[in-house]
C-alpha cells in the first residue's frame, strides 16, 4: 500500500533536500522545487480527504513499524476525525504562503530548507501516534520557526525569535517530563496514544490533576491561552508575512490539537475538574484580546491579537466537555486557520505597498484598490462572525456548547464578539473608506499572484459558512466517540 502519511511528511523534508544540494545562485529553480514538494503535499491531502471514511471512528491510513524497541516506540503513524482537516489545512497554507514568499530574497536557500522543515514538523505533528514521535515533530518545528523570524523577520526580529523560542521550549520541557511519567505510570510501559487513551484514564486523581497540568502549559502556550500568549503579537509583528500566515494558520493549532488528542482523552477526570478555570481563561482570552484589539495601531498587531480572542472560543468549546461545543472548538481552529491566513496575506499586501503598518496611514484605498478592498471586506466580515462565512459556524457552536455548560461565561463571552465587530469595522472605516489618502495614490491594485493566493482562502470562508457540514462530517464522529467516553 502507498505509504499516504509518510508521503505527506517527508515529500517536504525531501525537497530541502534537494535545495541544498542546488547552486546557491540558482534561486529561481530553488523556489520551484520548495512550490513542487508543498504542491505535491497539498495533492495529497485532498487525496487524503477524498479517501477518509469520516463514519469510522478508528485510525485509518494506518502506518506501523518498530522504531526503537528498547523503549517501545514506534513509527506510529494515522488519521482520524480530529486530525484530518488540519492535515489539509497544513497542506493548503503550505502551498499558499511557499506562493507568497516568492519574493524572498535575501538568503533563498537557507529560507526555503527552513521553510520545507517547518512543514515537515508541522505535518507531523498532527498525524503522529506515538508520542515520543509526537515530541521529536513538535520539537522540529521549534528550530526552523526561530530562525525564520529571526534572520527574515522586521526590525525586533531577534527579541522576538529569541521570546518565542523560550516560551515554547519551557512548554516542551514540561510535555516531555509528562510524556516520561506517563510512560513509566502504564502497564505496560507503552507510548501508543491510542492504547494510552484506554490506560490512562485509569491513573491515579491526583497523578492525573499533575500530567493534565503539564501538558496543558504546553499546549497553552502554543494556543497561546492567556496569560501564556505574550510571546504572540511580538512573534507575528516581526515575522515575514507567509512565515505569519502559518505561525496563526498551523502553529496554534497544534496547542488546539494537543488538547484533543491527549489532554481530554487521557486525563477525563482531570478534564472534568479543570472545566471551569479553561472556560474561565477562554472567556478572559476573547474579550482580553478583543479589547487590545482594538486598541492597536499596528495592523498586523491588531489581527495577533484578534488570534488571540478566536482562540479564546476554542477553549470555551473544549471546556463545555460537550460534542456541540468539541464541534465548535475543532471547527473555529479549522476556519480560524483559513480567515487568519488571508488576513495575514492582506496585511503583506498593503505593507509591500507602503512599507508601513501604521492604520493611520491609509484611507479611502476601495478607490483605487478595488481588489484589494473585495478581499479585506469577506475576510474581516468573516473573522468578526458574520453569519454566511465560516467564522461564524464555529464560534456559535461553541458558544452553544459553552452556554449549556457555564451559562454567565458564556453570556461574558458574547461581549467578545460585539468588541468584534466593533474593531474589525473601524479597521474597515480606516483602511478603505473615506477620502483617499495621497500618500496611497501610487498603490497598485493586488497582482496576480496575491489574487491566487488569496482565492481559495476565500473561497472556502464562503462555503463552510453556507455547508458547514462540509467539514463537520470529517469530525462528527470522532468527535461522538470522544465525548461519550467522558
Amino acid at each position: 500500500m502507498f505509504p499516504l502519511l509518510s508521503s505527506l511528511i517527508f515529500f517536504p523534508l525531501v525537497g530541502a533536500l534537494l535545495i541544498l544540494f542546488l547552486p546557491k545562485k540558482n534561486e529561481s529553480l530553488m523556489k520551484w522545487v520548495a512550490l513542487a514538494a508543498t504542491g505535491a503535499v497539498l495533492v495529497l491531502s485532498i487525496l487524503l480527504l477524498t479517501q477518509f471514511n469520516y463514519h469510522n471512528v478508528q485510525m485509518q491510513f494506518v502506518e506501523n513499524a518498530v522504531w526503537i524497541p528498547q523503549i517501545n516506540a514506534w513509527y506510529f503513524l494515522g488519521v482520524d476525525g480530529l486530525s484530518v482537516a488540519l492535515v489539509f489545512l497544513t497542506a493548503l497554507l503550505g502551498f499558499i504562503a511557499c506562493v507568497a514568499s516568492w519574493g524572498i530574497a535575501q538568503r533563498v536557500k537557507e529560507y526555503f530548507v527552513l521553510y520545507l522543515l517547518l512543514m515537515t514538523g508541522m505535518t507531523g505533528t498532527f498525524i503522529a501516534l506515538d508520542l515520543f514521535l509526537f515530541y521529536i515533530f513538535w520539537e522540529v518545528v521549534l528550530i526552523p520557526m526561530y530562525f525564520l523570524i529571526g534572520i527574515w523577520g522586521g526590525p525586533r526580529r531577534e527579541y522576538a525569535a529569541i521570546k518565542f523560542f523560550l516560551y515554547t521550549l519551557a512548554g516542551s520541557v514540561l510535555m516531555l517530563v509528562a510524556i516520561l511519567v506517563t510512560y513509566f505510570t502504564a502497564n505496560p510501559h507503552t507510548l501508543n496514544m491510542v492504547e494510552l487513551a484506554k490506560v490512562a484514564p485509569a491513573f491515579d486523581f491526583h497523578l492525573q490533576v499533575v500530567l493534565f497540568l503539564a501538558f496543558f502549559v504546553a499546549f497553552a502556550i502554543k494556543v497561546p491561552v492567556f496569560p501564556f500568549h505574550t510571546w504572540l503579537p511580538d512573534a507575528h509583528v516581526e515575522a515575514p508575512t507567509p512565515i505569519s500566515v502559518l505561525l496563526a494558520g498551523v502553529l496554534l493549532k497544534m496547542g488546539g490539537y494537543g488538547f484533543f488528542r491527549i489532554c481530554f482523552p487521557f486525563f477525563k477526570d482531570a478534564a472534568h475538574y479543570f472545566a471551569l478555570p479553561l472556560a474561565v481563561l477562554g472567556v478572559i482570552g476573547i474579550v482580553y484580546g478583543a479589547c487590545v484589539a482594538m486598541a492597536q495601531t499596528d495592523f498586523k498587531k491588531m489581527i495577533a491579537y484578534s488570534s488571540v480572542s478566536h482562540m479564546g472560543f476554542v477553549m470555551l468549546g473544549l471546556a463545555s466537555l460537550s460534542a456541540t461545543g468539541f464541534n465548535g472548538a475543532l471547527l473555529e481552529m479549522f476556519n480560524h486557520g483559513v480567515i487568519t491566513g488571508g488576513m495575514f496575506l492582506l496585511v503583506g499586501v498593503l505593507y509591500d505597498r507602503a512599507h508601513t503598518r501604521e492604520l493611520s496611514q491609509f484611507g479611502g484605498l476601495s478607490a483605487n484598490l478595488p481588489v484589494y478592498a473585495f478581499f479585506l471586506t469577506i475576510c474581516s466580515l468573516a473573522s468578526l462572525g458574520l453569519p454566511g462565512l465560516s467564522g461564524f459556524v464555529g464560534e456559535l457552536l461553541s458558544l452553544v456548547g459553552g452556554f449549556g455548560a457555564f451559562p454567565r461565561l458564556t453570556i461574558v463571552a458574547t461581549f467578545g464578539l460585539i468588541i468584534t465587530a466593533g474593531y474589525f469595522l473601524y479597521m474597515l472605516q480606516r483602511v478603505l473608506l473615506g477620502p483617499l489618502n495621497l500618500n496611497c495614490a501610487k498603490y497598485s491594485d493586488m497582482n496576480g499572484r496575491e489574487i491566487f493566493t488569496l482565492v481559495p482562502l476565500v473561497v472556502i470562508t464562503v462555503v463552510v459558512g453556507i455547508f458547514p457540514n462540509t467539514v463537520l462530517k470529517f469530525q462528527a464522529a470522532a468527535i461522538q466517540a470522544l465525548v461519550s467516553s467522558f
